[in-house]
C-alpha cells in the first residue's frame, strides 16, 4: 500500500510538472531553441552539477554548438534559454519589456536592498534618473584626483616586490585599490584599504563578495532555509559582514547629511580637514535628490551607495588584473601603450595626471576593451521574461529566465576573427563601426547598461597607466583559468611580474 501511494504521487508530480511547463515547450520549440535534456523537477541540474566554476564556461560553448546560439535550459523550476547570439541580445538589450532581471540577482537584496542594480519598474527607472547627474564629466574629472592617488599608493606598495622574479597575482592588489577608490568617490571617506587591508569594513566586503559569489553558483546555497540547514557558519558569517557595512554605510550618510545641512544653513562650502573646498562625492548627489519633492530617506540612499560599492570594486578589479596580465604576455603591446603614456604624460611619474590626459590615451583604451572581450568582467547578465514577448522572430513565452552569454558572445569568431588572440588594433578608430555592439557589451547596453562606464574608464586607465608608469610587466605565474563569479576571476590567480621602468 506504501509503494503505492508513493508511485501514485510520483505519478501526479510527474504529470504537474508537465502539464506546468507544457506551453513553455510548444513555444521553445516553435521558436527553434532546443537544448540539452530536461528531467521532471530537477530539470538540467544534473549536467551542472557535473561541471565546476572552472568547467562552464567549457559546457557552455559546447551546449552552443550542438544546439546553436539560442540553448533552452531548465534549472530546478526556472524555465528559459541561454544566448550568444547578437541579435537576440540586441533584442532583449533594446526592449523596455525585457528590463528586469531574473531571480538570482534576489540573493544580493540582503546587502543592496532594492537600489538600482536589482530594482524594477517605476522605482528603477527613478533611481536611474537620480543617479545619472552624479556621472556627469564635471564630477569624473574631480574623481580622477582619487584615481591617481590610489594607484599612486598601489605602485608604491608593489615596489618592494619589483624584482622581475617574483610572481604577483593581481587581483588582491587591484582589489584594494579600486577599494579605497570606491569608498572615497562614493562615500567620501578614506578607508585606507591598500594601507590596512584588515580594517574591519575592508573584511566585511571581501567576505561578503566571497559568500554571495559562492551562492550564486551552487544550487544548495541559494535559499536562505537551506543555507540555515547546510551551511549555518556561512549564513551567519555573511550576516554579520552585511550588518557592519550597513552599521559603517549608515554612519558615513548620517554624518554626511548632517554637514550638508549645516552648510545649507550657514550657505557656506562644505570644507575638509584642511579647509579646501570639499570634492563631491556621489553620496552628496544623492543627498541632494528628491523625489517627487521629498528628499530620499537615509535607507534609500543607503541602498544606491552599498550598489556602488558592490559594482564599483570587483569589476574594475577584474578588468585592471586581466588587463596587466595581457600587457605581460604581449610585450609589443605593452610598449606601444608605454610610448604612448610617455608622450602624453611625460616622464615625471609623480606629475598628477588630469580627466583630458587620461582621454588622449587611445591605444591604451584599445587595450582595456580587448581586455574586456577576451575578459569580461560580467561574463554574463539575467534577465526576466514577464510576458510573451516577441525577440528576434521568434515568441519567447512569459515566465521565461534568460542568461545572455557575454563571454562566450565576444568570442564569436562570426564577429571577431582569430577570437583567442590579443589584437587591440580591433578598437582602433580607423576600424570605427566594424564591431557589432551587441557583439561586444561587456558594460551591457540599452536602458539598463552600465551607468558607470565612464568612471570605470577613466580608473581603469589611471590605474593601468600609473602601472606601466612604474614598472615593466613579465609573464610569469600560471596561466589563468577564468571562473565564473559574481565576476570574471581565475582560479590560478592572475599572475604577472614586475621590475622597475628605467628612463
Amino acid at each position: 500500500m506504501y509503494l503505492e501511494l508513493v508511485a501514485i504521487l510520483l505519478t501526479t508530480l510527474f504529470v504537474w510538472d508537465y502539464l506546468r511547463f507544457r506551453r513553455h515547450n510548444k513555444m521553445y520549440a516553435a521558436a527553434g531553441i532546443r537544448g540539452p535534456t530536461c528531467y521532471p523537477f530537477v530539470g538540467n541540474a544534473p549536467m551542472m552539477i557535473n561541471e565546476s566554476p572552472k568547467t562552464v564556461f567549457d559546457l557552455q560553448f559546447r551546449l552552443i554548438a550542438q544546439y546553436g546560439k539560442n540553448v533552452k535550459i531548465q534549472m530546478m523550476g526556472e524555465r528559459g534559454f541561454m544566448t550568444a547570439d547578437p541579435k537576440m541580445i540586441e533584442a532583449i538589450m533594446s526592449s523596455q519589456q525585457t528590463i528586469q532581471k531574473n531571480n538570482l540577482y534576489g540573493l544580493l537584496t540582503n546587502w543592496l536592498g532594492d537600489g538600482l542594480l536589482v530594482s524594477k519598474g517605476q522605482k528603477w527607472f527613478r533611481r536611474r534618473k537620480i543617479i545619472t547627474p552624479a556621472f556627469h564629466f564635471k564630477i569624473l574629472e574631480d574623481f580622477v584626483e582619487v584615481f591617481d592617488q590610489q594607484s599612486a599608493i598601489m605602485a608604491q606598495q608593489l615596489h618592494a616586490k619589483a624584482d622581475g622574479k617574483t610572481v604577483i597575482n593581481m587581483f588582491p592588489v587591484a582589489c584594494l585599490c579600486a577599494m579605497d577608490i570606491i569608498a572615497e568617490t562614493a562615500m567620501g571617506v578614506k578607508i585606507n584599504a591598500q594601507l590596512q587591508p584588515d580594517f574591519p569594513y575592508v573584511q566585511s566586503v571581501k567576505n561578503a563578495s566571497a559568500t554571495l559569489a559562492e551562492r550564486f553558483m551552487n544550487p544548495l546555497q541559494r535559499q536562505d532555509a537551506l543555507m540555515r540547514l547546510f551551511y549555518p557558519k556561512v549564513l551567519d558569517k555573511l550576516n554579520d559582514s552585511v550588518s557592519n557595512m550597513h552599521s559603517f554605510t549608515n554612519s558615513v550618510i548620517t554624518e554626511r547629511r548632517d554637514l550638508l545641512q549645516k552648510s545649507l544653513a550657514g550657505n557656506a562650502p562644505l570644507l575638509n580637514d584642511v579647509g579646501q573646498k570639499r570634492r563631491m562625492a556621489l553620496l552628496d548627489v544623492l543627498l541632494q535628490s528628491t523625489i517627487d519633492g521629498a528628499p530620499l530617506s537615509n535607507e534609500d540612499i543607503r541602498e544606491e551607495v552599498d550598489t556602488f560599492m558592490f559594482e564599483g570594486h570587483d569589476t574594475t578589479t577584474s578588468s585592471i588584473a586581466f588587463t596587466c596580465y595581457l600587457l605581460a604576455r604581449n610585450p609589443e603591446a605593452q610598449a606601444l601603450a608605454f610610448q604612448e603614456i610617455r608622450d602624453v604624460l611625460g616622464d615625471d611619474k609623480s606629475a598628477p595626471v588630469t580627466m583630458q590626459q587620461l582621454g588622449e590615451l587611445k591605444y591604451l583604451e584599445c587595450v582595456i576593451k580587448e581586455s574586456l572581450r577576451l575578459f569580461p568582467s560580467v561574463p554574463l547578465i539575467g534577465r526576466h521574461i514577464t510576458q510573451d514577448t516577441m525577440l528576434a522572430g521568434k515568441l519567447i513565452p512569459a515566465h521565461s529566465d534568460v542568461v545572455i552569454l557575454i563571454y562566450h558572445a565576444q568570442r564569436d569568431p562570426e564577429y571577431f576573427p582569430e577570437p583567442e588572440k590579443f589584437l587591440p588594433e580591433r578598437f582602433s578608430m580607423e576600424r570605427k563601426g566594424e564591431i557589432n555592439p551587441f557583439a561586444y557589451t561587456p558594460f551591457s547596453a540599452g536602458a539598463r547598461n552600465c551607468i558607470g562606464q565612464k568612471f570605470a574608464m577613466l580608473e581603469m586607465k589611471s590605474t593601468i597607466s600609473k602601472m606601466l608608469r612604474h614598472f615593466e610587466l613579465l609573464p610569469l605565474g600560471e596561466e589563468v583559468q577564468p571562473v565564473l563569479n559574481l565576476i570574471l576571476r581565475s582560479s590560478t590567480g592572475i599572475n604577472v611580474g614586475i621590475k622597475p621602468r628605467v628612463y
